[in-house]
C-alpha cells in the first residue's frame, strides 16, 4: 500500500501529541521485551541457533530460484493450485478473481500482513465481498476503520479501555463486565457464525516448506484454524521469501521467531496445510490455492545493499526495543510497516521520494539489530538508504545548506569551539531545573517534551581544564 498522504512531520506530531497512545505503546512493547529477555536467558542456545537462522535464510536467498521451483513442483503435487504475482495490484487482483470463482459472498481471514501490504482488505471491499477478519486485533482494528499499527498486535496502539468502548458500540452481543476475558468472549460470540458460513478462507505463511509443498502457519488464538478449515476455498498468499528448503529449517527459525516475538517457546498453534482435503477426509478446503508473491523482492535481491533485509522473518523484535517506535507507535511510519524494518521496506514498497524521512528519524543505536534473531544489519541499512536520499537529490535545500554550513565550521575547530561555547551560555539561559521547557530554535523538541540543560562549560572546555583525563 502507498505510503500515507499526510506528512511525516504530521503524523508524528499526532503520535506526540496523543497521552493515550503511549500508554497503550508501552504496555505491549514493554511486556513484549521483557518477555523476550526471560525466554532469551532461558535458551542457552540462542546465539548458536541465531547463527544458524541466519545461515539458512542466506541460503535460500541464494539459491532462491532453486527452492521456487522446488516449492511449486511439491505443492501442485499435493493438490495445491499455485499462482504467481509480480505486483502487489497482481496479488489482489488474483485473489480477487479466485473468490469470484468460488462465487464467495462471505469470505473470513487471518492476519497477513503480506495481505496489508498488497491492498488485499481494500480490494476484497472494493470488490463488494463481505469480509471479516478473525484475529482479536484485526477485528479490533477492522471494527474501528483503523490501519494495523504492528505486525504481530495490530491494534497496539488502543488501550483495552478503548476496546471496550468499541466492542459495547459494535458487538450484537457485548461484554457485561469490563475484564478482558468477558472482552475476548464478546468477539468469539460475534465471529462464531462468520467462521462456519464464510466461502473462502484467507491466510498468509509464517514459512513454505519447499521440500514438501506445504505453507506453515503461526497463531496464538486458534482463529486460524478455525478459519481455514470449514470454507471449500483456502488461499494462502505468501512473499517468495518465506522458503525454507525443509521442515527441520522451519523448526529451527521457529525457535527464534517466537521467542522474539513473544517471549514464548513455542505458540499455541503452528499448523502446516499441504493441499486441499484428501478423499476420506473430514475438514479441509476442497480447493487450496498458493498466490506467491515478489512486489520488490527480487529487486532486493539483485542489490547488494538490501538483499539482507529478506532475511526478516517478522517478528516485531526491532520494533518492540526502538526507542523511536516506542514513543511514535506504528501508524506515524505511514507505510504497511513500521519501526526500523519498515524504515528499510518502505523505500522499497512505496519509492524512496515518498519516504526518505523514515531513516533519518532513526537514531542508529543498533539495538534492533542487537535482538533481530537473523542479525539483520538494520542501522547499516538505513545509512544506504540516506546515502542514497542524498545521492539523488531528495534532501531539501535547507538541510544541504545546514549540512555545508555545519562542515565549514566543524573544519575550523576555533570557530566550532566558539559556537559551541556561545551555545551552552544561550541554552543556560533557557535552563530550570535542569531542563530547557522552551527555547527558540529547539521548539520541535519542545513542543513534547523537554530538552535537558547543559550542566556547565563544553567538553572540550572541560576536557582542556583536566577534567575528566587519567590521573
Amino acid at each position: 500500500m502507498q505510503t500515507s498522504a499526510v506528512s511525516f512531520r504530521e503524523r508524528v506530531d499526532a503520535a506526540l501529541a496523543d497521552p493515550t497512545l503511549k500508554i497503550a505503546i508501552d504496555r505491549t512493547t514493554g511486556t513484549a521485551e521483557r518477555k523476550r529477555a526471560a525466554a532469551v536467558a532461558a535458551f542457552a542456545q540462542f546465539e548458536a541457533a541465531r547463527d544458524r537462522g541466519q545461515r539458512i535464510k542466506d541460503h535460500v536467498i541464494a539459491h532462491l530460484d532453486h527452492y521456487l521451483l522446488e516449492f511449486e513442483r511439491h505443492a501442485i503435487a499435493s493438490g495445491a493450485q499455485v499462482h504467481w504475482a509480480s505486483t502487489a495490484q497482481e496479488a489482489s487482483r488474483i485473489v480477487v478473481e479466485l473468490c469470484r470463482q468460488a462465487k464467495a459472498r462471505r469470505v473470513t481471514r487471518v492476519k497477513s500482513m503480506l495481505g496489508e501490504e498488497i491492498g488485499l482488505p481494500h480490494a476484497l471491499d472494493a470488490a463488494g465481498i463481505e469480509r471479516f477478519e478473525t484475529d482479536l486485533a484485526e477485528h479490533i482494528v477492522q471494527l474501528a476503520g483503523d490501519r494495523p499499527s504492528h505486525i504481530v498486535w495490530p491494534s497496539m496502539h488502543r488501550t483495552r479501555e478503548q476496546v471496550s468502548v468499541l466492542f459495547r458500540k459494535s458487538h450484537r452481543a457485548p461484554h457485561r463486565d469490563e475484564s478482558i476475558e468477558a472482552m475476548v468472549d464478546s468477539a468469539r460470540r460475534e465471529l462464531r457464525d462468520k467462521f462456519l458460513s464464510a466461502d473462502v478462507a484467507i491466510s498468509g505463511a509464517n514459512f513454505l516448506i519447499a521440500d514438501t509443498g506445504a505453507t506453515c502457519t503461526v497463531t496464538n488464538e486458534g482463529n486460524a484454524e478455525l478459519t481455514t478449515s470449514p470454507p471449500r476455498v483456502h488461499i494462502v498468499t505468501a512473499g517468495i521469501e518465506k522458503l525454507v528448503p525443509s521442515l527441520p529449517h522451519a523448526f529451527a527459525l521457529l525457535r527464534l521467531l517466537v521467542r522474539s516475538a513473544t517471549g514464548a517457546d513455542v505458540t499455541q498453534y503452528t499448523t502446516f496445510h499441504c493441499g486441499p482435503k484428501a478423499a476420506g477426509e473430514q475438514d479441509g478446503p476442497e480447493e487450496f490455492h498458493i498466490v506467491l508473491v515478489d512486489n520488490g523482492r527480487t529487486k532486493m535481491l539483485a542489490d547488494t545493499a538490501l538483499r539482507e533485509m529478506l532475511r526478516c522473518i517478522r517478528c516485531g523484535a526491532c520494533m518492540n526495543h526502538c526507542v523511536v517506535f516506542r514513543q511514535l507507535g506504528g501508524h506515524a511510519y505511514g507505510g504497511t510497516y513500521p519501526g526500523p524494518m519498515g524504515a528499510v521496506l518502505t523505500p522499497v514498497l512505496d519509492g524512496l521520494a515518498h519516504s526518505r524521512e523514515l531513516a533519518h528519524a532513526c537514531t542508529l543505536n543498533g539495538k534492533c539489530q542487537e535482538v533481530c534473531p537473523v542479525n539483520i544489519p538494520l542501522p547499516t541499512l538505513l545509512r544506504g538508504w540516506r546515502d542514497r536520499s542524498w545521492r539523488d537529490g531528495l534532501e531539501p535545500a535547507s538541510m544541504r545548506v545546514g549540512l555545508r554550513l555545519f562542515t565549514f565550521v566543524a573544519s575550523h575547530p576555533r570557530l566550532y569551539r566558539l559556537g559551541a561555547s556561545v551555545a551552552v551560555g544561550v541554552m543556560k539561559l533557557f535552563g530550570r531545573g535542569g531542563r530547557i521547557r522552551r527555547m527558540p530554535g529547539l521548539g520541535a523538541w519542545t513542543a513534547h517534551r523537554d530538552f535537558p540543560a547543559p550542566e556547565g562549560r563544553t567538553f572540550m572546555a572541560r576536557y582542556a581544564g583536566g577534567e575528566g583525563r587519567p590521573r
